[in-house]
């Protein structure tokens, strides 16, 4: 590995989930080398630059200008992605961004479009479908252990209204639970089952949500989160398996994560999607359920010293490795572009079906292979060798 050149990567975002990235990609990947950090506030920026030690601090024009900057990955709130997106793919820079693209699907449509006719990659998260526990669900279905799969059903709750007071970004376009949460079910579903035929949904708006948290400097009295924070529905895939879909941001903050996926020859449970270590428990007809062990690396445990805040999220960030090497491989990176359009389009497709009561067709492809199992985070107490599994 240390023949291929480092892939030269630049950070635009500061924000919360800046944290986890910026100490995985400077600490975690050998493929990568994060030679900048950019925010639309410095002192964002600086703050990053000094916690996690990174040498430059750029402006977003720089990096954009940047001969050295190949890869750009993209933290911003997700109101800026589709204007940093179609920047960096104007500039001739690979992007890698959180999720989604952008709540618009003509304008997911048209980055797609730019980064094909540009001979860019263009990356999208969730990167939680390459952590051990989706891939290892991955790996006990490809093997035939619970037969052919004939429906599944998936389920997320939270007070999204609540989290809005401390969030403030949930107050715009994409704060929605679908969009902000239900992405990683619709995403573990996709690495799962493939891609979606056909949609038919329902929804309900968020309640108009008056300030409540007194500690919290305020300068609204109330605001409604955007589009449908409840929404439930049908996912017919093109093979043919039914799924329930239910994503409910009207009720309290009590987690209760579902992804439950029926066989004919077995059950399997998998764990929160929006962890990379999510269980993965097999029902078979005879006898109790059985924990599987993870058959992947990525397991969302951190192999660094001193934690940093939201190490929670584990491995993130492994999107974009994988995506670098990739590039330096000359082949498709998994969590591409097609498969972020495909994410995109199912939830559009459910806000669609809901506004006009007519079944929604998906036309939007894509494919993901698996990784390679057998390398793990951790081996023997050390750094594992977890990162070879997103050579080829």
């Amino acid at each position: 590995m240390s023949e291929l050149r480092k892939v030269k990567t630049a950070v635009v975002g500061c924000g919360m989930i800046s944290n986890i990235y910026i100490r995985n990609l400077k600490n975690l990947f050998s493929i990568i080398d994060l030679a900048a950090i950019c925010d639309i506030n410095r002192t964002a920026a600086e703050e990053k630059a000094k916690i996690y030690g990174i040498d430059r601090i750029m402006s977003v024009d720089e990096v954009a200008e940047s001969a050295e900057i190949e890869l750009v990955v993209n933290l911003t709130g997700p109101a800026a992605h589709y204007d940093v997106i179609k920047r960096m793919l104007l500039a001739g820079k690979h992007v890698f961004t959180e999720k989604m693209m952008t709540t618009d699907l003509e304008k997911g449509r048209e980055l797609v479009a730019l980064a094909e006719e540009k001979g860019l990659y263009l990356g999208v998260a969730p990167d939680t479908i390459l952590g051990a526990g989706l891939q290892t669900a991955r790996k006990v279905m490809d093997a035939g252990m619970i037969g052919e799969v004939t429906s599944c059903v998936v389920s997320i709750n939270r007070n999204q209204s609540m989290n809005s007071e401390m969030f403030r970004f949930l107050r715009s376009e994409g704060g929605s639970l679908p969009y902000d949460v239900g992405i990683y079910y619709v995403a573990a579903l996709l690495s799962l089952l493939g891609p979606v035929e056909s949609i038919c949904a329902f929804g309900e708006q968020a309640p108009v949500h008056k300030h409540q948290l007194l500690f919290q400097e305020e300068t609204q009295d109330s605001w409604q989160i955007p589009g449908y924070n409840l929404m439930t529905g049908t996912l017919k895939f093109r093979n043919g398996v039914l799924c329930s879909v239910h994503f409910n941001g009207n009720t309290i903050s009590s987690e209760q994560s579902m992804i439950i996926l029926f066989g004919t020859e077995g059950i399997l449970k998998v764990g929160d999607p929006n962890q990379f270590n999510g269980f993965v428990k097999l029902i078979k007809p005879e006898g109790g359920e059985c924990l599987i062990p993870h058959s992947h690396g990525y397991n969302g445990a951190s192999v660094l010293p001193e934690p940093s805040p939201f190490d929670g999220y584990g491995h993130r960030g492994v999107g974009a490795a994988e995506m670098a090497w990739a590039i330096r491989k000359g082949r498709k990176n998994r969590c591409s572009k097609e498969y972020g359009l495909h994410c995109m389009e199912i939830l559009c497709g459910m806000e669609s079906s809901a506004d006009t009561g007519k079944v929604y067709r998906v036309q939007s492809d894509f494919e993901i292979k698996p990784l390679r199992s057998g390398y793990y985070s951790t081996m023997e107490g050390s750094r594992g060798d977890a990162e070879l599994s997103l050579v080829e």
